[in-house]
């Protein structure tokens, strides 16, 4: 007969045995609790904000008014689907982008929603070319700081300067840039915000170049990267680019812009015809480094003055019309 002693200590290893059992299946319950999105999803449980003064609101208001109730209906529709907020300091400088970004937060604080903002300032700002522009070596560290003044103690994401670093090589400036990215990231880190630095797009370059100037721009530092701002590839095409960039990064999470790709790709990056609208943002389920798809560039602004489009970020009708039509909308 074994002993009161012998016994409890039987019973001490069965409850040692099933403590990490218990304990994963508790881990299973809260994914599967969420919709099957990880608990450690920055994502997971919060509602996006959507921009009540975004350039597609208006754009309904006025069709609305003009008494074109297709259009209205249409815009309106793409209104309302959570989209990022782009800085640029063009239109939110130094003195104005902290209120600005001050305001949005408590906006969506208000209603219940987590606010996705784009940095989009870095000096020599693509290069010249259709969204050229940006703040001087002296002028950017300022604003950026002031940005993530305005974001201190808020839940807010940050996609951190897209297309910064594909464009470094051919800007022929890898160094600045690295330095002025680290710094950025040294300076939004302590906000609290969940910052993504963009990787650019399947279409561009070899995932290893990418992996290696994000972790020289301290992609550790961060919850990860985007890919496909502003770009139209599939999904799937830019889910096996990320998880390649992912491995080599220490497993760096990432988001994906899925407003303009419905179509994929013609091989065009500027107000490329026949594309159609995307995914609607949704957080990823669990099991990959994927975090979410995301609106991020806004779709119905275009991408600059090609194939019949406006300036660069202006509202187009007609692209807006087009990409919701490929979309069934």
């Amino acid at each position: 007969m074994s002993s009161p002693a012998s016994r409890v200590g039987v019973a001490a290893a069965i409850v040692a045995l099933f403590v990490p059992v218990i304990a994963s299946v508790l881990v299973v319950l809260s994914v599967l609790g969420q919709g099957g999105v990880a608990p450690d999803n920055p994502f997971a449980g919060k509602p996006l904000f959507s921009d009540p003064g975004s350039k597609a609101a208006t754009a309904a208001n006025a069709a609305r008014v003009s008494g074109d109730e297709a259009d209205a209906d249409t815009f309106g529709k793409i209104a309302a689907v959570p989209t990022a907020v782009w800085l640029v300091p063009e239109k939110h400088p130094i003195g104005k982008v902290g209120p600005y970004v001050s305001d949005i937060v408590s906006q969506a604080e208000n209603m219940g929603q987590m606010p996705v903002f784009v940095v989009y300032g870095i000096p020599n700002r693509d290069c010249g070319n259709f969204s050229g522009g940006g703040l001087t070596p002296e002028e950017y560290p300022e604003w950026v700081s002031e940005i993530a003044s305005s974001l201190a103690g808020k839940s807010s994401v940050v996609i951190l300067e897209p297309d910064a670093l594909a464009l470094a090589h051919e800007c022929a400036n890898v160094d600045e840039r690295l330095g002025e990215i680290n710094a950025s990231v040294d300076t939004l880190v302590p906000s609290g915000a969940t910052i993504y630095i963009d990787a650019g797009h399947s279409n561009w370059g070899p995932a290893a170049d990418m992996a290696d100037l994000l972790n020289r721009a301290g992609v550790a530092k961060v919850r990860g990267f985007s890919t496909n701002v502003s770009n139209y590839n599939t999904t799937d095409r830019e889910i096996e680019y990320a998880s390649t960039i992912s491995g080599l990064t220490g497993g760096a999470h990432f988001v994906i812009d899925t407003g303009r790709n419905g179509n994929g790709s013609n091989g065009e990056w500027c107000n490329p015809s026949g594309r159609a609208l995307g995914t609607t943002p949704t957080p990823a389920q669990s099991g990959s480094a994927q975090d979410a798809d995301l609106w991020i560039k806004p779709p119905g602004e275009s991408d600059g003055t090609c194939n019949g489009g406006p300036a660069a970020g202006e509202w187009w009708d007609k692209g807006a019309r087009e990409l919701a039509t490929g979309a069934g909308w």
